[in-house]
């Protein structure tokens, strides 16, 4: 298949990186192929509202400048199931066909899929319904989209939660005391595992393993006895209590978030531990800001590949980074997926040499 026509949309969570991912695509596109480019705005809302919402790209769009950007200059949802979308009166519709429908409104002959697990598995149910050629780019700052070492949004957000680190444990040592740092994750602990070994915690807490408040204690106790009166702390969002219960804080629209395991485990460790505790959540500051390096590296790789998956009609791929390079591998192959981290693999096992607690197996 030799498209001449593409569009491309980001959905799911923002991060990172995804502009620069964008470029690449308007670039490779562009340059090489002389192609159209269409960028679809609001992720698959762009193709499900009519009129249809989205922008044709040239070179003069795609300047260096959007190296830099964080967020997505296209906008992107996390939320509305195109099979089941929420309407004013409270009910589900499905609006699959609205979405096949726009594609072929716009005059599209193949479509780049810019988003996480989630995205990855509901716009590969709608492509597949319509007979629309598609190709993923994966972004999270989880990192936990499945077969690939990064997505796009996990360096940068990483960096944030590292610099965090930096900044706690100077007046943690001022204070003497105990520094918590969440992070988001979901239900992975990538990014708060990667921030407590470069940034030196005590304690790191993440989803994949279970851990008990006398652990913790007896951590920080081992702590003091080495002569040191203060200690850092790293916990996943998505941590359990040490009975198993998630916790969430509710937002707008009812939704339940993760968010308030910091607080939970401050408030219980008040109880055990002979220090003060204080808690920073990140929050939302790990998803924006100028991309970092790496990210810019990784999504630019990523975009060029993809489109020359399209050009060699090798559509229903996904984009990965495996050892130090870019490769395919079918959307079946991640869609609904979580990679999470492996509680005996190489990092799990470099923090239990160097003495941090990582919960008990």
């Amino acid at each position: 298949m030799t498209a001449k026509r593409i569009g491309i949309l980001t959905s799911g969570g923002d991060c990172a990186g995804l502009n620069a991912a964008l470029r690449a695509v308007v670039h490779r596109a562009i340059r090489n192929y002389g192609w159209k480019v269409f960028g679809i705005r609001d992720g698959s809302l762009g193709l499900m509202n009519r009129p249809l919402n989205y922008v044709e790209f040239d070179l003069k769009s795609v300047g260096d400048d959007m190296l830099r950007l964080g967020g997505t200059i296209l906008g992107t949802i996390n939320k509305g199931d195109p099979f089941a979308y929420p309407m004013p009166d409270g009910s589900k519709k499905d609006r699959s066909q609205d979405f096949v429908d726009g594609y072929k409104e716009l005059g599209i002959e193949a479509l780049v899929v810019i988003g996480g697990d989630g995205s990855m598995r509901i716009l590969n149910e709608l492509c597949r319904k319509g007979g629309i050629p598609m190709v993923g780019i994966p972004k999270t700052i989880d990192n936990d989209v499945a077969q690939t070492d990064y997505a796009i949004g996990f360096a940068t957000a990483l960096n944030v939660a590292g610099e965090a680190m930096d900044r706690l444990a100077p007046t943690a040592a001022s204070h003497h005391r105990v520094m918590i740092l969440e992070v988001m994750g979901r239900d992975v602990g990538h990014i708060a595992l990667n921030a407590g070994i470069a940034g030196g915690a005590d304690v790191v807490l993440i989803p994949e393993i279970p851990y008990t408040l006398e652990g913790i204690a007896k951590k920080i106790a081992e702590v003091r006895d080495e002569g040191r009166n203060h200690a850092l702390m790293v916990v996943a969002e998505g941590c359990k209590t040490e009975t198993g219960e998630s916790v969430t804080t509710l937002q707008s629209g009812g939704q339940a978030r993760y968010g308030g395991i910091g607080q939970y485990l401050a408030a219980r460790l008040a109880e055990t531990v002979e220090a003060e505790t204080r808690v920073t959540v990140l929050g939302h500051v790990q998803r924006g800001g100028m991309p970092a390096m790496r990210d810019r590296i990784i999504a630019s790789a990523f975009g060029v590949y993809a489109v020359d998956l399209i050009a060699q009609g090798k559509l229903g791929r996904m984009v990965a980074w495996q050892h130090g390079q870019v490769v395919d591998v079918p959307i079946t192959d991640v869609a609904g997926i979580t990679r999470a981290i492996d509680p005996y693999g190489t990092l799990a096992q470099t923090a239990r040499g160097l003495g941090i607690y990582i919960g008990e197996m």
